[in-house]
């Protein structure tokens, strides 16, 4: 069985050189044992927002929500014209740091490119706001555009999608409008991108076939963020369906493209869930690139594979 395709398997060494340039560039959370769980996150937070370019495009707006006003970050295309879908995105970052500006230039790209409105969400943070907080405001979002996408952007057809907890958090709205508001099928699709869906810990997750080094997350590091996201909870505990999609039984559920590099410490996440959702009889394509690190898609060369594939994939939704 092929998890990749000629081109990829040609540009392995490529991809290597890549992937090790791309790890000297990335600062991971610290973890001193010396500092405070909020000296940590405090950290985080700062590392990463000073690394985000944001783009002059994008509209700042807030809705309700259930722990106090929401903040979305909105795209339109700038040619005008009829819009296709909505697309609610929701960004990576373990659930404690990060913010829709991440993907600023994604965002802004898919908009013009797809004739798309973006709405990005500014859902609520570990460890302030644990689970379900961060969940809780995306459903919020999603039943909001379901109320109101048609009038304030132009259709009322939504796609969904994030990277890293994005995708987690993505996959968990998505199961909410099944199985709460009864409205899955007004999602066309969902791109789904190196996520996190089993909070119990995959086998890659605790470093099992992950050489040490090759990788932005560490075991540490990802047993760090999914305490702060879920606080003494139990290894069954977070087996919970509702917390970790893997186990969710996932039967009429959009078409889902799933992307993951082979060194990312959350691969076995998106092979298993990519699995389970195809036998359950939905639409399934599986992007995986070797000897690629978590955020695999920042690689030149992976971008350049990527970017077309999933434009294709969103667009063939859009048409359906």
């Amino acid at each position: 069985m092929a998890l990749w395709d000629d081109e990829l398997e040609a540009l392995r060494p490529q991809l290597r050189e890549e992937a090790a340039a791309f790890l000297t560039t990335w600062t991971s959370p610290p973890e001193n044992p010396n500092l405070s769980v909020g000296e940590r996150v405090a950290i985080a937070r700062t590392e990463r927002d000073g690394s985000i370019s944001r783009s002059d495009k994008a509209v700042d707006r807030t809705i309700d929500g259930p722990g106090g006003p929401i903040r979305l970050r909105t795209f339109v295309p700038e040619h005008g014209g009829q819009i296709g879908a909505v697309f609610l995105h929701l960004h990576g970052g373990g659930w404690f740091i990060g913010s829709p500006e991440m993907t600023d230039l994604l965002n802004e790209m898919m908009a013009n490119t797809l004739n798309i409105a973006v709405v990005s969400v500014a859902y609520r943070l570990a460890p302030e706001h644990p689970y379900p907080a961060g969940p809780d405001d995306c459903e919020a979002v999603a039943v909001w555009l379901l109320e109101h996408a048609e009038a304030e952007f132009g259709s009322s057809r939504l796609l969904i999608g994030g990277e890293s907890a994005g995708g987690h958090l993505s996959a968990v709205t998505l199961l909410r409008m099944r199985d709460r508001h009864d409205a899955i099928d007004r999602f066309i699709g969902a791109n789904l991108v190196f996520g996190v869906y089993d909070l119990s810990h995959t086998p890659s997750q605790r470093g099992v076939g992950v050489r040490r080094g090759s990788d932005i997350l560490t075991v540490d590091g990802t047993a760090f963020f999914t305490e702060l996201f879920t606080p003494g909870m139990t290894r069954e505990e977070r087996r919970d369906p509702e917390i970790s999609p893997v186990y969710a039984d996932l039967h009429d559920l959009p078409p889902a493209l799933f992307t993951v590099g082979t060194h990312d410490h959350l691969v076995d996440d998106t092979l298993f869930l990519a699995s389970r959702w195809e036998v359950a009889g939905n639409q399934t394509e599986l992007l995986v690139y070797p000897d690629t690190p978590h955020g695999c898609i920042a690689l030149p060369s992976v971008g350049k594979h990527w970017f077309p594939r999933m434009l294709e994939f969103l667009r063939a939704c859009i048409a359906s």
